[in-house]
């Protein structure tokens, strides 16, 4: 057998010096985002309200295959990354499984996430422009936790509108942002008009990430030198989430190991994306074949049970419209616990390649989520964010298989990000009241039948 250590780390010379942009590979791109004024393909022009110039070039720019990291950023980066690529000998032990299991560990940084990789580099572009502040929507509050973090490193004033739901269940997220000098308000909110007209219609609402989204946007759109940035989804967040597939393929190439599979947890789709970024070019240049995993809550099932059509990417329908597996724009999903997970729609490259084939899904329930979650914790000693548990409830599960049928097979999943704000949701769990809710085919049509109809296009 290999001596191959627990924990593998690159050297601060060996990380990645650019980005990879995995259109650049693919065999047929995503539709092209359409302006909701013209109901033309955006152009890079239209954007320039909304984010700045830089990154709104990177969001359109389908050609180049890698872009350089700016020197300040990799200073940057070098304050938490490399971040370590894992082997679960405990995890495969306590499994009894034959399966080799490797997970890509994200949490060593105060956001105790992945978001930071994309925090700073949208922080770093805005500061460059010369823009006065930024406003923003967080979910579970780890992309709210990483942008502030950013935003206070290069002294610019940041607004997060926090879903309503997680607004309640992490209190010590909204601190830690406030920490930062972050503003964070509870959406939706009366602060905007598309939240007082959310609030309007259903004043009890939690919220939703679409929810923040349009507040967030509006807010930016009317606030002289001001811009939006975003955690997940667009292009732009999947280059710079990149850096982790890339920092975890040369990891594996130096232990001499490739995986069979690739298991990460999908909301929007920047960490699934992430990750997945070398492996899947791999897998459309022909040079390997590895299975590729989403997996999803069934609270939230845009992949498994969606639409694959033209959406509004928020719920106020100001955004431009992207074509993407989705649950429709007004989709409200129940408060689960894995607020990072609870959008209506998914990366538009993310649903091109699931369109295609080139990647599989499933939607698993949150009670065997944290059953998993506790499981993981007590052999790898880290406690894991209720998104991560996604993709640790999926990897278990197929070494479980493999162990049937004595397969050596080699996993890797994204540990995106720690769970110890989460011990709400964790007491939930270990007091039996955590309950599972799965939409029904009437609710989810109710959210196809207000899908936008686009003459020509999408009737």
């Amino acid at each position: 057998m290999k001596n191959i250590p627990h924990r593998i780390y690159l050297t601060e010379e060996q990380m990645p010096k650019q980005w990879y942009n995995l259109r650049a590979d693919m065999k047929e791109l995503p539709a092209p985002m359409l302006n909701p004024g013209t109901l033309r393909p955006a152009t890079e022009e239209d954007l320039y309200p909304v984010f700045c110039k830089e990154l709104a070039h990177q969001e359109m720019d389908d050609k180049t295959r890698y872009v350089d990291i700016p020197p300040e950023i990799q200073e940057f980066y070098k304050m938490y990354r490399p971040s370590p690529l894992i082997r679960a000998y405990n995890l495969e032990k306590a499994l009894g499984t034959p399966a080799k299991i490797y997970y890509k560990f994200e949490g060593n940084n105060t956001s105790g996430s992945h978001k930071l990789n994309s925090a700073v580099a949208q922080a770093y572009y805005a500061k460059k422009q010369g823009l006065q502040s930024l406003t923003t929507e967080t979910g579970a509050g780890q992309w709210g936790t990483a942008l502030a973090e950013a935003c206070s490193f290069y002294g610019i004033p940041l607004t997060v509108y926090m879903v309503k739901a997680s607004y309640e269940q992490k209190p010590f997220r909204k601190a830690i942002m406030q920490t930062f000098d972050g503003k964070v308000i509870a959406s939706p909110s009366n602060t905007t008009e598309a939240g007082r007209k959310i609030l309007a219609e259903n004043p009890t609402t939690g919220g939703s990430l679409g929810c923040a989204i349009s507040e967030a946007v509006e807010k930016a759109v009317t606030t002289p030198n001001c811009r939006y940035v975003l955690g997940s989804v667009l292009n732009q967040v999947l280059l710079h989430q990149s850096i982790i597939g890339l920092e975890s393929k040369i990891a594996m190439e130096l232990i001499g190991e490739y995986p069979d599979i690739i298991i990460g947890c999908a909301g929007g789709g920047s960490n699934l994306g992430g990750l997945i970024a070398p492996f899947m070019q791999d897998k459309l240049t022909g040079k390997q074949n590895s299975r590729i995993v989403a997996v999803e809550p069934v609270s939230c099932p845009s992949l498994t049970r969606g639409k694959y059509a033209y959406d509004f990417c928020d719920t106020g329908k100001i955004t431009p419209m992207a074509k993407m597996y989705t649950l429709g724009c007004e989709f409200i999903p129940a408060p689960n616990h894995a607020g990072g997970l609870r959008y209506h729609g998914m990366s538009p490259v993310l649903s091109k390649l699931y369109h295609d084939g080139y990647m599989e899904a499933i939607a698993v329930e949150q009670t065997k989520v944290f059953e998993a979650a506790t499981f993981f914790a007590k052999q790898e000693t880290i406690l894991p964010a209720p998104e991560s548990a996604h993709a640790i409830r999926a990897a278990i599960d197929e070494a479980l298989k493999w162990k049937e049928t004595g397969e050596e097979k080699t996993i890797l999943f994204g540990l995106t990000g720690t769970g110890y704000f989460d011990m709400t949701a964790y007491t939930s769990y270990l007091e039996g009241k955590m309950s599972d809710y799965i939409p029904t085919d009437e609710e989810l049509q109710a959210g196809f039948d207000k899908l936008p109809k686009i003459p020509g296009i999408q009737e």
